[in-house]
């Protein structure tokens, strides 16, 4: 799903861009296991590390294997096990849980929301706090053409350098035809709530998407341009996505989609569920 990337100072968290994504409240079918693989380059990024210590994300491969898997139809389990890779060293950020409540049936509904709550262990090249709470409400809209989607994220470290910062994330996609659709996407980090970082200092990106299926298979690109000096100027992402077919069944298709979707409006109907 990383929503903030690389802080400029030093701020409590180096916010690694393992997951760019916009939630959307579609999940895994009951009982289904669903994989993605985040991988995302910063070709242009910061060069000084957000704390003493700290990852710099300049020239930096990030990303995340995802596992994710279906308990009810407004229930969504997650395992994620970030990385970073830069002068070829690999580095790992240790794990993220979360757990997923959505409206039941969100991908087929016009109006739709959710709540995800991602608990985070970290290491001291990506954070100076080694717990941290991920709250990310989900809000949105869509029709047979278009969706709009607000996530208003929370970020919460714990200890001694915690503090929680708002870093919302939205996107705008159409579709062109069947399994494909572009789009916009935007993310940022306003620093802490109740002291918001100056304009500069703030992170606030805008992302070119696309989305596709090349068979059964979810894919993902996009291109991100940073719009303030905090910013990672250049970022480019992909998601790789894969629903294992739904046990006593051969067809796969029976998957609402990931918590970030990948094709988020494929199984979207002129008789969609209004609310």
């Amino acid at each position: 799903m990383l929503i903030a990337l690389g802080a400029v100072g030093y701020s409590s968290h180096a916010q690694a861009t393992d997951e760019i994504q916009v939630y959307n409240a579609g999940i895994a079918a009951v009982g289904q296991l669903t994989v993605q693989q985040h991988l995302n380059y910063v070709g242009i990024g910061q060069k000084d590390p957000p704390f003493p210590g700290g990852f710099p994300s300049n020239h930096s491969l990030n990303g995340t294997p995802e596992f994710a898997y279906g308990m009810t139809d407004w229930w969504e389990l997650g395992l994620y096990l970030p990385f970073a890779v830069q002068d070829r060293q690999f580095l790992s950020d240790a794990f993220k849980l979360r757990t997923l409540f959505v409206s039941p049936n969100a991908d087929k509904r016009n109006l739709f929301y959710g709540v995800n709550f991602e608990l985070s262990y970290e290491m001291p090249k990506f954070a100076q706090t080694r717990w941290g709470l991920e709250i990310r409400p989900i809000i949105g809209m869509r029709n047979a053409d278009y969706e709009f989607i607000v996530n208003p994220i929370v970020d919460v470290g714990f200890g001694r350098y915690g503090e929680a910062d708002f870093a919302p994330a939205a996107r705008v996609a159409r579709k062109l035809k069947d399994d494909v659709y572009v789009g916009l996407e935007y993310y940022a980090d306003f620093g802490k709530i109740g002291a918001f970082s100056p304009l500069a200092e703030q992170q606030h990106t805008l992302f070119a998407v696309t989305d596709f299926k090349v068979g059964d298979v979810d894919i993902d690109f996009g291109v991100g341009y940073g719009l303030t000096r905090a910013s990672d100027r250049l970022v480019v992402k992909t998601i790789i996505g894969y629903a294992f077919p739904v046990p006593g069944t051969k067809d796969s298709s029976e998957r609402a989609s990931a918590s970030g979707p990948i094709n988020p409006m494929a199984h979207l109907s002129a008789r969609s569920t209004p609310y």
